[in-house]
């Protein structure tokens, strides 16, 4: 491999129009290789033969496609994949979830994570480094099922608007003429609530969005995210009331349950009180118990209960099943070099 290699998979159009103007190449070059990159998806330049010989000998002096394989892989007795990528400072996971009428790959933005969230095993590793756009479309293009994909969430390791520049263009990249050409119905991005980034991406992108909440109450969030310190949930919400999610685009709220800590039929009464004038979905998620913490699930009965007091104050609420936990690729369960899978 040459030294210093640039990679050309993660690239955005203009981008590609930069590297061919610095090659002296000729314009119409960029749109060749963009649809090399993503409607062939090839993994060398000497694939791309509608470039010239020259021209490809050119490229290959400072760049290559730059895919790279899964390095491990763990299959879950429901059928979810988790597929492990080599990143420059950790290891990164992706989790494909199939399902009967669709293929969901969870990608990663981050290796590790800032955010300390208490009840997430990505959080506990600590920050490693920001993938870059190359790093996070990897994981879409390299997986064996790519192209049966249906949908793409980023709800896997690191928050995605910590991120935001490298998590952009990716989305650019899957809903553009030039890349996958995918609806933004199809994406997903789910944050905790960093609202800078947050606003650029309602700004830019109909992508659909899901927020981590875990709890109506201030106080009480924070103790669960660390974040809520600095991005408070009334700004967050305050926010999201500008916006319209009442046709194409969708906004989830996502809320793991706790045992006697955030189940309780006050909390769903106040969740609701929260959202109301938001057209949105609450999707109530099982803890996946970490070793080490306090924190326990609450019981099937309770969950059910939640959701049926939210559905009755009119806030559409479904109880998320469970994939992939027995090989640690659940929510929350994320977590590089770090994580001991069973054999």
């Amino acid at each position: 491999m040459i030294a210093d290699v640039k990679k050309l998979l993660g690239l955005t159009f203009n981008e590609l129009k930069g590297v061919v103007s610095e090659l002296s190449m000729p314009a119409f070059a960029a749109r060749q290789i963009a649809d090399w990159l993503y409607k062939k998806k090839v993994g060398t330049i000497d694939e791309m033969t509608n470039l010239s010989t020259a021209n490809r000998r050119l490229l290959s002096q400072q760049y290559e496609v730059g895919l790279q394989p899964h390095v491990d892989s763990r299959t879950s007795v429901d059928g979810t994949v988790k597929y492990v990528f080599p990143a420059e400072q950790n290891r990164i996971e992706a989790v494909l979830i199939p399902s009967k009428d669709r293929t969901t790959l969870c990608v990663s933005s981050q290796a590790g994570c800032r955010l300390n969230c208490a009840f997430c095993m990505t959080g506990k590793q600590g920050f490693n480094g920001q993938l870059t756009a190359n790093d996070i479309f990897n994981q879409i293009q390299s997986v064996p099922e790519n192209d049966q994909l249906t949908n793409i969430v980023f709800m896997g390791m690191g928050e995605p608007f910590d991120n935001t520049d490298e998590v952009m263009k990716v989305l650019e990249i899957l809903t553009s003429s030039y890349g996958y050409a995918w609806s933004p119905k199809r994406v997903t991005v789910s944050t905790a609530g960093i609202i800078p980034g947050l606003k650029r991406f309602l700004d830019e992108s109909d992508c659909h969005l899901a927020v981590s909440l875990h709890s109506p109450y201030h106080e009480e969030r924070m103790s669960l995210m660390p974040v809520e310190k600095a991005y408070h949930l009334d700004s967050i919400i305050d926010l999201l009331h500008n916006y319209d999610f009442t046709h194409q685009r969708r906004v989830s709220f996502e809320y793991i349950m706790f045992d006697n800590l955030n189940d309780t039929d006050r909390h769903a009464h106040d969740l609701a009180h929260l959202l109301r004038g938001i057209e949105c979905r609450v999707n109530l998620i099982r803890f996946h118990h970490i070793p080490g913490l306090k924190l326990h699930s609450c019981g099937e009965r309770k969950m059910e209960m939640f959701r049926q007091i939210l559905n009755d104050k009119g806030v559409i609420a479904t109880v998320r099943a469970s994939r992939g936990e027995d090989v640690f690729a659940a929510c929350g369960m994320l977590a590089g070099k770090n994580q001991v899978l069973p054999s």
